[in-house]
């Protein structure tokens, strides 16, 4: 287990201040604001100490507001909504410096069985081995990876990350908004299934909204680039271990306004769609902006 993954582990290990009141905390990375994954994870797991242990997280939207301030904890405050025959609806309001920075609202299930169906896992995706990691690629000579990018790959995270595409990142060309990544998780996930959805969330958020940027030959490490996650959902449809590769599969479908939107697939190795999620994020070229 790595020391990133183990600091996973304990920052979802959210401390309860009062009935429907809990605290989390940032890891001490030098970010200059809370990765936007670490607080959908974090109120989810505030969502789900509310909640019949039997009843799973089948869908979560949420809303960015401010920026986290990783110096400092962020307090998370539950409503419970309602608790029905099937489903318990929880929102949750994440706090700093007495302002909300991001809202949640989630639904829980009782698993029930019924119709069955899903998209089928994309077939041209090389297998994660056959792909080079972050490290590996900075190791390499002959990719011109600008500093910035540099400085984010080789960063520790508790997730490997695999793209199966380099060149937007290397290179200027525009190119069809779409992508496909790989990603597993550093370390041995406990087997607590709530907490599984909660490490899915959080990784759910990683490389998603810089497919907008790819039709346009630009990406978030551009200074003259403004990204930021605007709103978030995801819908859980099916459990898993996260002891393997997980496909992460993404595309752009508009960006107008100085507004993206990506959506994505999760799918485990062996096909099955294990989550959707789409995103709508902040895309805007700061020199058109200036007085």
């Amino acid at each position: 287990m790595t020391q990133s993954f183990d600091e996973l582990l304990d920052i979802l290990n959210l401390e309860q201040l009062e009935h429907n009141l809990y605290r989390g905390r940032s890891p001490q990375v030098g970010w200059q604001r809370v990765f936007g994954g670490q607080v959908i994870s974090q109120s989810l797991v505030a969502a789900q100490r509310t909640v019949a242990e039997d009843r799973f997280v089948h869908s979560l939207h949420c809303y960015f507001m401010r920026a986290g301030d990783p110096s400092l904890p962020i307090v998370y405050q539950v409503d419970r909504l309602r608790d029905g025959g099937s489903f318990s609806t929880r929102r949750v309001t994440a706090i700093q410096h007495g302002h909300a920075i991001f809202s949640l609202e989630c639904s829980f299930h009782l698993e029930e069985k019924g119709f069955e169906h899903q998209m089928p896992m994309p077939l041209d995706v090389p297998q994660p081995e056959d792909l080079r990691s972050y490290f590996e690629l900075l190791e390499e000579s002959g990719h011109a990876i600008p500093e910035a990018v540099r400085k984010f790959w080789a960063r520790e995270r508790p997730l490997e990350i695999r793209p199966v595409n380099v060149e937007h990142y290397t290179s200027n060309k525009k190119l069809e908004p779409r992508q496909n990544v790989w990603m597993r998780v550093t370390g041995e996930v406990p087997d607590n299934r709530q907490l599984q959805s909660a490490i899915l969330a959080y990784l759910s958020d990683m490389t998603l909204i810089d497919t907008a940027t790819y039709p346009h030959g630009r990406t978030g490490f551009d200074p003259a680039i403004q990204m930021a996650s605007l709103d978030h959902a995801m819908w859980f449809h099916r459990p898993h271990k996260l002891d393997d590769w997980v496909l992460y599969t993404q595309d752009s479908p508009n960006a107008i306004g100085s507004r993206g939107l990506a959506r994505g697939f999760l799918y485990s190795r062996d096909g099955r769609l294990i989550a959707s999620t789409a995103q709508e994020g902040l895309i805007r070229v700061r020199d058109m902006h200036k007085k």
